[in-house]
């Protein structure tokens, strides 16, 4: 019998992928229509910061909706998933968001996304800031 010894000792608490999802830390928009529209077949899901950041609209900002913004990271996710090809777990997304009503180019907005295990070692795909982990 081959056992493995973990070097870190015994494991202490585990913080699971749906339990980050039920306490609002990710926002799961797997079955959204905007991931079934851009073809997603892998759960996924982003951080709090880039939903508020990035999909919720600022009060007071005009000519933007939720499912157009949505649509806008996952379609760009998909894009750098596309140019990236197999083998990368990590991909890294750029593009603009307007989060006020001025009539210039909104800024450049630098996200990251990483496949990776499930709570069931199912591949999942999780968008966050290049800083978040």
């Amino acid at each position: 019998m081959n056992k493995t010894k973990n070097v870190f000792g015994k494991e202490i608490y585990r913080y699971s992928r749906s339990q980050a999802i039920a306490d609002g830390f990710l926002v799961d928009v797997s079955e959204m229509p905007e991931a079934k529209e851009v073809g997603f077949k892998f759960p996924v899901a982003m951080t709090r910061t880039v939903w508020n950041q990035c999909v919720e609209i600022p009060e007071g900002v005009i000519g933007q909706d939720i499912a157009g913004r949505l649509l806008d990271v996952l379609y760009m996710l998909r894009i750098a998933i596309q140019r990236t090809g197999p083998g990368s777990d990590i991909v890294f997304i750029k593009l603009h968001v307007r989060n006020d009503n001025r009539e210039e180019t909104p800024p450049l907005v630098s996200l990251k996304a990483i496949c990776g295990p499930g709570d069931e070692g199912e591949p999942v795909i999780t968008i966050m800031l290049p800083e978040e982990d």
